[in-house]
């Protein structure tokens, strides 16, 4: 399955359409059936919502992006409220060199009435070489037994851009686990511990969202490589 590129002269404004080809037979009759399906973008951090649509060839999108007979002739990903091209995200997230692309290789999973699409390889015009896009097997997770290499580059650049930091920022991060080890009988982390960690992990390059006061995690194996097998970075 791929993504062509097309009206490559307004790519700076957001413009090119982005048409479906060989699409699987079950993505193509799920589509069809659906006429519209919103579209997760698999990133080098994993899954990120996104305001883009998959829409079939005899649909466009009405009010409320809902699916209405349309004459268009293609499977295609329209940009709902998006900002930009599906192209151009895929260009940002992973980084990919500027040029119109003349194909991009995906792979399509319908998860919870969503298409979560994974960039796989990517073409651009001007070029006859088709590159891999990386990929990142669990690219957030930390543990004793695995740490992802988006990781182990990200400490080591920001260790380099600001010397002592990531030391710095697991001595905080281990005064938080230090309050939930098995001894201390408070198992789980809160929102308040949340907040204590959220200005060392800002600084390792993690930014926490909003969260519920409610919520309560489990400790993750994360803190406990922290704890006892911080990496550093000298």
């Amino acid at each position: 399955m791929h993504l062509q590129q097309t009206k490559r002269a307004s790519r700076a404004t957001g413009g090119p359409q982005y048409y479906f080809h060989h699409l699987t037979e079950p993505v193509k009759l799920y589509l069809r059936k659906k006429g519209a399906v919103q579209v997760a973008l698999m990133t080098p951090y994993g899954a990120t919502k996104s305001d883009f649509f998959a829409v079939s060839q005899d649909q466009k999108l009405g009010k409320g992006h809902k699916p209405v007979p349309g004459k268009v002739g293609h499977d295609r990903i329209q940009q709902g409220q998006a900002e930009e091209s599906i192209g151009e995200a895929i260009r940002r997230w992973y980084n990919l060199p500027e040029g119109d692309f003349e194909r991009v290789d995906v792979d399509i999973e319908v998860i919870e009435n969503v298409f979560y699409i994974t960039p796989l390889y990517y073409k651009l015009a001007q070029s006859n070489k088709q590159i891999p896009i990386r990929r990142i097997p669990n690219p957030l997770t930390f543990t004793r037994s695995y740490i992802s290499p988006l990781w182990t580059e990200q400490l080591a650049q920001v260790e380099q851009q600001t010397k002592g930091v990531v030391r710095w920022a697991l001595d905080e991060i281990c005064r938080v686990v230090a309050d939930h080890r098995p001894q201390s009988k408070i198992p789980h982390i809160q929102e308040p511990d949340l907040l204590r960690a959220s200005g060392p992990l800002a600084h390792l390059g993690m930014k926490l969202g909003r969260t519920l006061a409610k919520a309560m995690i489990a400790l993750p194996p994360i803190f406990n490589s922290f704890t006892t097998r911080p990496i550093l970075f000298r």
